[in-house]
């Protein structure tokens, strides 16, 4: 099962930082997030990976030339990445001013399987993924995200009987399970996204919570999203106790 990872948007929100490098660049104890995303799932498996790039992609692409032992191609301004240990990484040029739906919708190509994996490129955690895979399957719905309980600041989930009954964007009041990203999401999401325009967390995940196709895979675990610089702070304090590399 492919791995797409949202990656092309501008990341406003850490100022200076991301004037220079777009979001999943920034690095957390020496490594880029984006790194650190992929070694979360290489090591439960998970080996070949799709980038949603956009904004400054360039960034990425040289980053991925610069591993160990890499060999790739270009086709259509996207790069094909291949490694030892069969990891593969495809950069998709998906648009500087893309939405995160319309990311999702132009990557539909280079998905093989019925099902694929989905996640944010600023947001780590220690969710079992095989765990939450499994539990997509047993549930047979379009789309599962794993829900997560931080500080009320982000977009807040409804949930019965492990469906999602409503999806609510941030709201400052919300004391709930949030969308932690780390979605498994069947290949009938496409239909679901309009344009490169939508935005995923809008009007998709809003009607798949109304259709009762949008499950919640329950984490109380580790989670972390870098969305300002004292989140990219308290992530790095995180790593300096007990981050190892693997890759």
């Amino acid at each position: 099962m492919k791995v797409v990872i949202l990656a092309g948007g501008l990341g406003t929100r850490l100022g200076e930082i991301t004037k220079k490098i777009p979001k999943p660049m920034v690095t957390v104890a020496g490594k880029p997030l984006l790194y650190h995303l992929i070694d979360i799932f290489y090591n439960q498996g998970y080996k070949h990976f799709v980038i949603a790039a956009g904004y400054k992609k360039n960034y990425i692409i040289n980053y991925f030339k610069t591993m160990n032992s890499s060999t790739y191609y270009k086709k259509d301004n996207n790069f094909f990445f291949s490694y030892p240990k069969d990891l593969k990484i495809d950069v998709i040029d998906t648009g500087e001013n893309t939405m995160t739906g319309g990311r999702i919708k132009k990557i539909k190509k280079f998905i093989d399987d019925d099902n694929f994996i989905m996640t944010y490129g600023d947001g780590l955690s220690d969710v079992n993924i095989n765990k939450l895979v499994d539990f997509h399957m047993k549930n047979k719905k379009i789309a599962t995200v794993t829900a997560v309980k931080p500080p009320a600041r982000f977009g807040a989930l409804t949930i019965s009987n492990n469906l999602v009954r409503q999806f609510r964007e941030k709201n400052i009041t919300d004391e709930s399970w949030i969308n932690g990203g780390f979605f498994v999401l069947n290949k009938k999401i496409f239909d679901y996204i309009k344009s490169s325009n939508t935005f995923f967390e809008k009007e998709p995940l809003t009607t798949l919570s109304v259709e009762s196709e949008l499950s919640a895979f329950k984490h109380k675990g580790f989670w972390q999203c870098v969305d300002t610089q004292r989140d990219l702070q308290t992530l790095e304090q995180i790593f300096k106790i007990y981050k190892k590399w693997t890759f």
